[in-house]
C-alpha cells in the first residue's frame, strides 16, 4: 500500500501531538511520610492524614453512624473505615468488595450500601451489621452500557429520595447513537423507574445539591485534543429537569466543537455556571458548611481537581472554590488548596478525587494518587 507524502506527514504531526499533549502524572517517591507541610490552605485551615493505604481512594460516603465507605476505580474495591477511638483518625478498615468492575460509585441509604459498577447498581443490605463477614450484595440494576470509556460512576441520593447516576460519553467526542450516553440518570432505590434526567454531560464524576434551592450542581470534565487551553472544564447548575448542556456541539459555553459544532449552535444549550481551568479534571463537589469553617466561607463550592493528562504543563491537582451568591449564582473562581503538584519540578505527588463532610464540620478528601485521605480542619 502506498501513502503520499502529505498523508504520511500529517500522520507523523498527529502522532506528535499525541505524545506532547499526553503528560500523565508518575508516582514520585516520597520516601517516607506525605509532605503535607508543603500543602498551601488558607489562613487558620489545617490538613491531615484521616486515613492511609487506602489503595486508589476514589469517591465517599458517610453513614449517620461514621463509618465512611470508600468506593475505588482501578483497584476493583469498595473499603468500609471507622473510626473508634475518635481520635479523629480511621483506626480499622474492612474491604467489602474485591475484583468490581470500577465500583468508584458509593452511596448511603437507609442502612444500605449502593455501589456503582459500570453497567449495574448494587446494594449491600444493612451493611454496617455485617461487617468484617463475607457480604453478597443484591444486584438492583443491571442495563447501563458496559463500555469502561468514562464509564466509572459518581452516585448519590438527591433530595427526592432517588440514586442519580451518570453515563458518560463512551469516546472523546463523538454523537452516540444511544441517548442513554452522555446524560446524568436516576433510579428508585429498587432499581425501577430509569430515567435520563439531564442531557449533553460529557463526564460528571461529582455532584451535588444546593442546600437551599435543591438545585442539582456538576462537574463536567471538557473534551481533550483541541489544544492547552480549550475548552475549560465546568461547574454545571441544572435550574429544572430535562436540561441540555452541549456535549459534543458545544464546550465552555461559548466554544463549538470542531466537528460537530456546526450541526446545534451554542445558544441551544444551558451555559456553565462557572467555566474552570482547562482540563484540570473537576470530579468532587461540595456546599461549603459553617459548623467549623469560618464565616467568610460561607456560600461557596469546594471542588477537587484531579488534575490534567492532556496538556504540555500540568495544571489542577488542587481544590478550588467557588462564590455562590444570594441569587444562586457562581463566580469568583480561586485555590483552596494547592501543593499536590510542584510547579517548578512538574511532579505529582497526590490527586484530590472527592470530598465528604464529617458531622463536626471538618473536610474529608480522597487521594487516589497517594492512596490517603486527608481531613481538612479550621482553628486549633
Amino acid at each position: 500500500m502506498k501513502v503520499s507524502t502529505q498523508c504520511l506527514t500529517l500522520l507523523i504531526c498527529c502522532m506528535l501531538v499525541s505524545c506532547i499533549s499526553y503528560n500523565p502524572p508518575k508516582k514520585k517517591d516520597l520516601a517516607g511520610d506525605l509532605p503535607l507541610d508543603s500543602l498551601v490552605l488558607p489562613e487558620g485551615f489545617n490538613i491531615e492524614v484521616y486515613a492511609d493505604n487506602v489503595v486508589n481512594a476514589r469517591s465517599m460516603a458517610l453513614s449517620p453512624s461514621g463509618t465512611l465507605f470508600v468506593g475505588t476505580r482501578d483497584e476493583g474495591s469498595v473499603y468500609a473505615l471507622q473510626d473508634l477511638n475518635g481520635n479523629n483518625q480511621a483506626d480499622t478498615m474492612f474491604t467489602l468488595m474485591t475484583g468490581g468492575t470500577m465500583p468508584n460509585g458509593v452511596a448511603f441509604k437507609d442502612g444500605d450500601l449502593y455501589v456503582a459498577e459500570v453497567s449495574r447498581i448494587l446494594k449491600f443490605s444493612d451493611v454496617e451489621s455485617s461487617l468484617g463477614q463475607e457480604m453478597e450484595p443484591e444486584v438492583i440494576y443491571d442495563e447501563y452500557p458496559t463500555e469502561k470509556h468514562h464509564g466509572w460512576k459518581y452516585i448519590a441520593f438527591g433530595p427526592d429520595g432517588k440514586l442519580y447516576v451518570p453515563v458518560g460519553a463512551p469516546c472523546n467526542i463523538c454523537e452516540s447513537e444511544d441517548r442513554i450516553f452522555n446524560t446524568i440518570t436516576r433510579i428508585n432505590p429498587d432499581g425501577t423507574g430509569m430515567e435520563i434526567v439531564q442531557e449533553g454531560v460529557r463526564n460528571t464524576v461529582g455532584f451535588t445539591w444546593h442546600p437551599e434551592s435543591g438545585e442539582l450542581w456538576f462537574t463536567d470534565n471538557g473534551r481533550d485534543r483541541m489544544g492547552n487551553d480549550v475548552p475549560s472544564c465546568e461547574l454545571n447548575r441544572a435550574t429544572a429537569d430535562f436540561q441540555h448542556f452541549g456535549y459534543p456541539y458545544c464546550h465552555q459555553g461559548d466554544v463549538a466543537d470542531p466537528e460537530f459544532g456546526e450541526k446545534r449552535p451554542c445558544n441551544e444549550f444551558v451555559a456553565p455556571a462557572q467555566n474552570l481551568g482547562p482540563h484540570v479534571a473537576p470530579l468532587g463537589c461540595e456546599f461549603t458548611r459553617n459548623q467549623m469553617f469560618p464565616s467568610s466561607f460561607g456560600n461557596k463550592m469546594l471542588i477537587a481537581e484531579h488534575g490534567s493528562w492532556n496538556r504540555d504543563d500540568k495544571i489542577g491537582y488542587r481544590l478550588t472554590m467557588v462564590d455562590v451568591d444570594a441569587n444562586h449564582n457562581a463566580s469568583n473562581y480561586q485555590d483552596f488548596i494547592t501543593g499536590w503538584l510542584e510547579e517548578e519540578e512538574d511532579d505529582v505527588w497526590g490527586r484530590p478525587v472527592d470530598m465528604e463532610w464529617l458531622p463536626d464540620g471538618s473536610l474529608l478528601v480522597s487521594d487516589d494518587f497517594a492512596d490517603v485521605i486527608y481531613r481538612v480542619t479550621y482553628g486549633s
